[in-house]
């Protein structure tokens, strides 16, 4: 998996962490923006940064 950014990086690591041993998808990390994954989590990783970008975008009021 390649990360455009480090925070990116992080915060995929960290979701990685908050799993059961049993889920867990980093088989390794190479350095701070790339990692190999289970291929089976790439949706869900996908998905959980989509979703934390949605949640930390400004927008501007009406």
């Amino acid at each position: 998996l390649f990360c455009s950014d480090v925070p990116m990086a992080q915060f995929i690591i960290n979701l990685n962490s908050t799993l059961p041993a049993s889920q867990k998808f980093i088989i390794h990390i190479l350095d701070s923006t790339h990692m190999f994954v289970q291929p089976h989590a790439a949706e869900m990783i996908r998905s959980a940064v989509s979703d934390f970008r949605d949640q930390n975008s400004y927008e501007k009021p009406a």
